[in-house]
């Protein structure tokens, strides 16, 4: 790997390179890997705004007809998601800052005396969501984990569970044969068949939920889709989305290998 430091270039010679720089990756850009894109209609816009004491104390999330607001509680703060269309930020600029007040004022009315804190285009950040994953994770010398083989989309918070399973699923798979020699293409792959099936079921889920929260009005009313439901119905039940976000379809657990 050549790699440009402020003395000049360097090679760096490795047995083995794992690609882990996340969705916007040089290594399985240069690597000619494959990319799968399964699109995503939304982009996310983030923000903070202040908790105050007597805020609802389930808030976090409200949806109306398409669009979707999101707080996470921080403490003394909401880190809050707004939902809008890919690619209309220009559009939504355009309209200025007291149109998107009103739109996420709509959506969270109780938001509304402290709703002028976002006072500037620059408290409000972009998040540009995409679902796509690499055909191929691998070839001679090189592993993509993480967002750099399947970039995931923010719904359910899971991008950085799946990595970092990915990365104990390679470490359990790989470390006691680095320690002796370097690794094949078909013992990179393995790595690949372990962790693609999670990768694929999470992502699928995604691409449903994409297809009802989209950040346009719909006639599809405030309903939320029917196995949502279930879940407000039955408090019970709400522990298999959550054990699927927090833990994923296909744990994973450290085996450390034998040290003689």
């Amino acid at each position: 790997m050549r790699a440009k430091t402020a003395e000049g270039e360097r090679d760096i010679y490795a047995d083995l390179v794992i690609g882990a720089d996340g969705r916007h990756a040089i290594t399985h850009t240069r690597a000619n890997l494959e990319l799968r894109d399964f699109g995503a209609p939304i982009d996310v816009l983030w923000m903070r705004l202040s908790k105050r004491p007597d805020d609802p104390l389930q808030s976090l999330g409200f949806f109306q007809h398409g669009k979707l607001l999101v707080l996470l509680d921080r403490g003394d703060y909401f880190q809050v998601g707004f939902v809008i269309p890919k690619g209309d930020l220009d559009q939504i600029k355009q309209r200025g800052l007291p149109a998107l007040h009103r739109d996420i004022i709509q959506l969270g009315p109780f938001l509304q005396d402290r709703i002028t804190e976002l006072d500037d285009w620059s408290k409000i950040k972009l998040l540009t969501v995409q679902i796509n994953r690499l055909k191929k994770w691998c070839r001679d010398g090189l592993l993509c984990i993480g967002d750099n083989a399947h970039a995931m989309s923010p719904a359910g918070g899971v991008g950085i569970n799946l990595a970092v399973q990915d990365a104990v699923a390679t470490a359990n798979l790989l470390a006691a044969k680095l320690r002796e020699r370097a690794v094949s293409v078909t013992e990179l792959e393995e790595v690949q068949k372990r962790r693609e099936f999670p990768v694929r079921f999470i992502q699928a889920l995604q691409v449903q939920i994409h297809s009802r929260i989209n950040g346009r009005t719909s006639g599809a009313g405030n309903k939320l889709p029917f196995l949502p439901r279930l879940f407000l119905w039955f408090p019970f039940l709400r522990g298999i989305p959550a054990r699927l976000i927090g833990i994923g379809p296909r744990p994973e657990h450290i085996h450390s290998p034998s040290i003689y």
